[in-house]
Formats: structure tokens, sequence, C-alpha cells
């Protein structure tokens, strides 16, 4: 009963357009973290830059499209796949606008601030203009446990980071040195996308996220609201109508198959569910 349950879906499926549809300006996605690479595993959450980049040269070729909207609700990710979007973006001729919606942070800012315009809910996470990365280590774990660690490795610094032992000072030096050059790599995009002096962009570079209010009072943003406000300010600069379409990309065999099937577990897990607890009060929360 299930296989057919998934079957049946499945075949609907098929039907769904891939999104792309009749419009004049372009409306793109940049949702969940961000990386250059497909993610690992069945699911397909995130967002993948050669599938964004390439949703945007689309949108610049068809010629029905005025302008591109990217939807942002990110936290960021890989500084590459962020900045193949943000060139993406900049190489467009056509108008864009970014708009952020819960979170615009880390990479998610830096594609942001390479639109024309960069609107921001005014409780929306933006800015966190920094660059993290952590390790977990085991090796006071091993030694309790009387666990052995063969090190074996050819060039000294292979295995730099590895959680079964310490960093040395020379190796947390040289990863500090690598994350400080993507922070500059990161700032100087900043202060050429957004027009703000790099001395600028320094002092507010702590990796500190900011409201949208905040942002707009600082510079980092140009306006707050929501999707509405963006169209409202592209029929200004295109002097017609907005007419919106989401460009997608197509989804996969296994994108389809994948959905199906958790759509399908989560409606049998509620039927059951509803069953267990249905002479239990109904509790609402916020």
């Amino acid at each position: 009963m299930l296989f057919c349950g998934i079957i049946f879906l499945f075949a609907f499926g098929l039907t769904e357009a891939d999104g792309i549809g009749i419009g004049n300006v372009a409306v793109i996605a940049i949702h969940g973290p961000i990386s250059a690479t497909d993610s690992v595993g069945f699911s397909s959450k995130g967002t993948k830059s050669d599938d964004v980049v390439g949703l945007i040269e689309k949108a610049e070729k068809q010629a029905t499209i005025k302008a591109i909207i990217l939807d942002i609700n990110s936290p960021g990710g890989t500084a590459v796949g962020s900045a193949e979007i943000a060139d993406a973006m900049k190489r467009a001729q056509k108008p864009t606008v970014a708009v952020i919606r819960e979170t615009g942070a880390s990479g998610a800012y830096w594609i942001a601030t390479s639109a024309d315009h960069v609107i921001a809910h005014p409780a929306s996470i933006t800015g966190s203009i920094g660059v993290i990365a952590s390790s977990l280590e085991f090796d006071e774990l091993i030694e309790e446990y009387n666990i052995s660690y063969r090190r074996m490795v050819s060039g000294r610094l292979k295995d730099i980071g590895s959680p079964f032992r310490d960093m040395t000072d020379e190796e947390r030096m040289l990863f500090q040195a690598s994350l400080d050059e993507m922070h500059v790599i990161f700032k100087e995009a900043v202060a050429e996308n957004r027009n703000i002096p790099i001395e600028r962009v320094n002092e507010l570079a702590t990796g500190m996220f900011y409201t949208g209010r905040q942002a707009l009072d600082l510079g980092l943003v140009d306006q707050l609201g929501t999707m509405y406000d963006a169209n409202v300010f592209l029929e200004q600069q295109l002097g017609e109508e907005v007419d919106v379409v989401k460009f997608e990309k197509p989804k996969t065999f296994a994108d389809v198959l994948f959905s199906s099937f958790q759509d399908y577990a989560f409606e049998m897990g509620r039927g059951i569910g509803t069953e267990v607890i249905a002479d239990e009060p109904v509790e609402v929360r916020t």
C-alpha cells in the first residue's frame, strides 16, 4: 500500500511545471545553506551556486524578463558558492533586487550586496560579515579511553584541523591567516558592492548580525520591506506593472521521488497521530 502511494504521488509529481512561466520579473530563491556543489545525501535542501547562476543567466537571456528578484532566506554558506552567485548578479544587465526575508547573513548577505537594490524586513537577521571555521577535538577523549591515533601523513600540515589531535601554535596561526584572508575578500566585496569605504566596512565586519532596521541605519541595505515593496520599486523602475514568475531548477527523478515519499509518510503519520490524540485537548503555541 505504501509503495502504491509513492508511485501514485510520483506520477502526479511528473506533471508539475518546472517553475518557469509567463511574467516580466524573475524571482530566484536563495534558501538554506549555500554551496558550490551538490548537497550530501538524497535530499536537495539548500542552494547550489551552479543552479542559481544558471537561472540568473536564463533570466538575462529571456526577452520577456525585465528584472530579477532574489528571494533570500539563508544563513550563508561557502565563500566560493556565495561569490559565484554574487558575480553572476553583477554581470546581469537587467535591474536586480535582493529581498532579505527572515535571514540574509554571512554569504547570503554577500549575495544580497551584489543586487542594485537591497530590501530587508525590519525584523530580519542581516549582515554578519565574518568567516567561521570550527572543528571538534577528541584528543583528550582518546587519551582518556586509551585509544591510539596513528598519524600517517605526507606533508607535515596535511592533517591540520584533524579532530584526533590538538593543533600546534603554528597550525593555529596558519589556519587563522587563511580565515583572515577570506574575511578580507568578503569585506572588499561589501565595500565595492555597497559603495562603502573599506574603513567603514572594517568597523561593521565584526561578524555580528544586525536587524533589518539596524542594517538600514548602517547603510547595509537600501530599504525596509517585503516582496511587495520589491514589486512596487520595480514598477517604478520599469514603468509597467510587475508580474512575477518563479525561476526554479527543474526537479529530477530523485527530487520528486524523495519529496513524494516525505509527503506520503507525513500524511500517513499525521493520520495515525490524529487517531491517538483525538481525545486530547488542543494546545496552541506561538
